[in-house]
């Protein structure tokens, strides 16, 4: 596993991580204790050392009770643990920005992580109108003094939003969280500059493009999971058609799609890590693998520096 500093927190993070939206039931499966520690097992044990999860991944912090369940049995401080705040999902889903809200949902989010501090808390996906809150960071940076959160994040809803990026550094915000893959390269055009410019760390989300990019789909895929399912249908075959293209004139012979497709991601100087879903070890391996592959930048037409 390879290492990267995170921005300017004093954080290394492993450049793949562990997304576990999943782990709240969306992606076609319910996952138990088990399930989750066999994961989070194999992860240790390839390097990884980074995962993110949201209060909202599933009802009551499914995510973070499952994953607070194997941190006490594990070495906390081996784990860098991002989380996120500003939606609930409890008896239904909801957006809760208030100050109140906020505060409770950090302690919450304590509480099921089973530990004492969040390495990265991030502002999730939320508008521009609650992002311009002063009580807000102002709560946030006493729960930094008080030492519940260690560094502050933001994870950008829409791709190309500056306006929140760019007042990271202001807002002693020191990561952004943004989708970013292979289909999807609008952070390269705004976003990753203002990132550069500021020493901003950054997590690129759904590097595998929700999955499409996994390389096991075909034109005509019928999803059933709660996420795909809503997409629609000329759009799916549309990207999946775009993934047959990028595999035959772009993926080198040999090669798993879904390890270049987060190689790929990897190779942007603004990112600090991936953060694709997984729901075995086994996919743990694969994505653990696309650390150890080296693309060169130049040798297809979408290296990253030559924007769509």
């Amino acid at each position: 596993m390879k290492y990267r500093r995170l921005g300017k927190t004093d954080l290394k993070v492993s450049v793949v991580g562990i997304g576990t939206w999943q782990f709240g039931g969306d992606w076609g499966k319910d996952f138990i204790q088990k399930d989750v520690d066999a994961i989070l097992n194999r992860a240790r044990d390839r390097g990884i050392n980074l995962i993110d999860t949201a209060e909202c991944y599933g009802p009551y912090h499914l995510s973070e009770s499952l994953i607070g369940n194997f941190l006490k049995r594990d070495k906390r401080e081996n784990w860098v643990v991002a989380s996120k705040f500003g939606h609930k999902w409890h008896d239904h889903w909801d957006n809760a920005w208030s100050v109140d809200e906020i505060r409770i949902q950090l302690d919450e989010s304590l509480k099921a992580l089973q530990t004492d501090y969040i390495d990265l808390y991030q502002f999730h996906s939320g508008s521009d109108e609650v992002f311009h809150n002063d009580d807000l960071w102002t709560l946030l940076d006493k729960q930094v003094q008080a030492g519940k959160i260690r560094n502050l994040g933001i994870s950008i809803g829409s791709n190309d939003n500056l306006e929140q990026t760019s007042k990271a550094t202001e807002l002693n915000a020191k990561a952004i969280q943004v989708v970013y893959n292979r289909l999807d390269r609008h952070p390269e055009e705004r976003v990753f500059p203002s990132c550069i410019e500021q020493d901003l760390g950054v997590l690129a989300r759904v590097p595998l493009a929700s999955g499409y990019l996994s390389g096991k789909y075909k034109p005509g895929t019928i999803f059933e999971d709660n996420v795909r399912k809503r997409h629609i249908r000329g759009d799916i075959d549309d990207r999946l058609r775009q993934v047959e293209h990028i595999r035959q004139t772009e993926v080198p012979g040999g090669t798993p799609m879904a390890e270049w497709a987060l190689a790929w991601c990897l190779q942007h100087p603004a990112v600090s890590c991936v953060i694709p879903g997984c729901k075995s070890p086994e996919q743990v391996d694969a994505n653990a693998d696309a650390a150890e592959l080296d693309l060169v930048k130049d040798d297809h037409p979408s290296a990253w520096g030559n924007s769509n």
